[in-house]
């Protein structure tokens, strides 16, 4: 072999081991792009999860905080009617209206004192140490209801004047804004009422005299 040609040949293994050596480097440096490539892809996917789920939380807060900021209601005479209804079921319906134009709150049952009597007409559904948890949350211009049953003579006694209306608060012991006085006479109502005991708020008055025992 000539010495031309053996400088020949060693030049192209030359460039042989050069070109080899070059695609392995691009090789390895499109796996490492790629590599992370995948990994900002999840980072980035992480990020949304987080801000996404933030988000639901932070409105679910919201949510909340807006139900809590519900006031309470209070009786006023423009917004409390009652009505005597007679016979075999007969019964005295207390309605609340709500004349805001916000939502509002009522718990348990309304305390009545009837011809300013020293304590208010026992509750139907617990005492007032023990109630049962009613929270009724009455819509703008919506109607709330309670019952007194007055099916029997001892229930239905005799004619009152006037009442006086607490509602109650969250404990045994509070009330919300109040009293308010219904005079009878004035508003030319016949309301009798004697030993008996009136149900905790319904939102509706089927449901209020279910819960007094003159409803079907």
């Amino acid at each position: 072999m000539t010495a031309a040609r053996s400088r020949r040949r060693s030049a192209a293994y030359a460039a042989l081991a050069l070109g080899l050596a070059g695609s392995l480097a691009l090789t390895g440096c499109n796996s490492h792009s790629s590599k992370k490539s995948k990994k900002s892809s999840s980072s980035s996917s992480k990020s949304k999860k987080r801000r996404i789920i933030g988000g639901g939380a932070a409105a679910a807060g919201a949510g909340a905080g807006a139900a809590s900021r519900v006031p309470d209601c209070y009786p006023s005479t423009y917004k409390l009617t009652f009505s005597q209804q007679t016979g075999p079921d007969s019964h005295v319906t207390v309605k609340f209206k709500n004349n805001t134009s916000r939502d509002c709150k009522l718990y348990n049952a309304p305390l009545l004192r009837f011809n300013n009597a020293k304590d208010p007409l026992p509750l139907l559904q617990g005492t007032p140490g023990q109630f049962d948890g009613t929270r009724l949350t009455v819509p703008s211009h919506g109607y709330a209801y309670a019952v007194i049953p007055t099916n029997t003579a001892a229930a239905k006694g005799t004619e009152q004047k006037s009442v006086t209306v607490d509602f109650m608060g969250t404990s045994a012991s509070s009330v919300t804004h109040g009293p308010a006085t219904v005079n009878f006479a004035e508003k030319r109502l016949h309301i009798s009422v004697g030993k008996s005991k009136v149900t905790n708020w319904s939102s509706s008055i089927h449901g209020a005299q279910l819960a007094a025992g003159v409803g079907k």
